[in-house]
This record gives C-alpha cells, structure tokens and sequence, in this order.
C-alpha cells in the first residue's frame, strides 16, 4: 500500500471517529484516549509490535486491544473504533489515524498547529506562556506538538506550516563557528 493510500485510508478513519465523537459530545474524551493511546505507542515496544506485525491474528489483536482500552479506562467509542481497526485488519495504520484525527480536530477549532522541540521537557506553566505568546503572534488559537530533542542543546526550534524560528543552542554554535572560520581567512 503507499503512502498516499495509507493516508487517505487513516485520514478517512480519522475523520469518521471525529464526526461520531462529535455526534456523541465525546470529542474531548476520545481526545484525551487517542493522546494517551499515542503516549502509550511511543513508550511501548511491545505495542509497536502488536500494531505493526501482520503476523498476529485478529483474535488476539482484539484481546489486547480490548485489554489496553479497559485498563486505560478509555471511552466506549474510542474501544470501539480500535476493534473496527483490528476487524478491519487496519491496526497498523492507528499511529497515522491518531495524528489525522488531532490535525482535523484542530482545523475544525481553527487552530493553527505549532512544533516545538526543545533541548528539555517544558513544564507546564512553560508550555502554557510559549502557547500564549505564539497565539498572540498568530492572532490564532495555537495547538501545541511538543517534542524533546536532545541534540539541540538548549534553546528551541518552533515550527508553523511552512515558517520555522531556530533558536537553539546547537545552530546559535554553528553560526558563531562560521562566524569565527570566516574572520581567520581575512
């Protein structure tokens, strides 16, 4: 399958989660699940692998699917969309849909969505007062996307659409290196 029909795919399941939360006035709920279920995929090998390998069977796709969703305390809609994915042999393609679904949901609200990485983890009162500066900027509602990404050193990258402010440590050296590489061959 290619990428594009994965993404349409995953866009189109997405979106029918979304219209049936919507409907059900579960949106934040569902949400909240998909947030935590991506947390969840991010930290766990062994989910990865029950997502991502053809080889497990429906049967116990839809054993530890029903298991996460009741240990998570997720709501029903949201266990019910992942047993559609495990029937539909289309689990693999959930890391996808959750991302669909938080773009759709944003664009829906008329937010605008920013990625932040950062050198280290933002508390939260600093992710709140980054998220009401961009918001200012943008004279828009601004969903955060923030990322750790230990190579920067300090400092942050932010990214919205196609506009992106580096202001981290690692390219702030490698200006100051050019910068002093070039004053030695005058």
């Amino acid at each position: 399958m290619s990428n594009t029909t994965s993404g349409l795919i995953s866009t189109r399941y997405a979106t029918a989660l979304l219209d049936m939360a919507v409907e059900a006035k579960a949106l934040e709920k569902v949400e909240k699940d998909l947030q935590e279920l991506a947390a969840m995929l991010q930290a766990s090998p062994d989910l990865q692998s029950l997502v991502r390998n053809p080889l497990i069977n429906r049967a116990q796709q839809q054993r530890a699917v029903e298991a996460i969703s009741q240990s998570a305390k997720f709501d029903k809609l949201t266990s019910n969309f992942m047993g559609v994915l495990v029937k539909n042999r289309r689990l693999s393609i959930l890391p996808a849909v959750i991302k669909a679904f938080r773009i759709e949901a944003s664009r829906r609200r008329g937010e605008v969505e920013a990625r932040v990485q950062t050198a280290y983890a933002l508390t939260p009162a600093q992710t709140d007062a980054l998220q009401k500066e961009l918001t200012k900027a943008l004279g828009s509602h601004v969903a955060l996307n923030v990322e750790v990404a230990k190579d920067l050193l300090g400092g942050m990258i932010v990214t919205v659409g196609s506009r992106m402010v580096d202001d981290s440590l690692k390219r702030k050296l490698e200006r100051l290196k050019r910068t002093l590489s070039g004053s030695r061959a005058a």
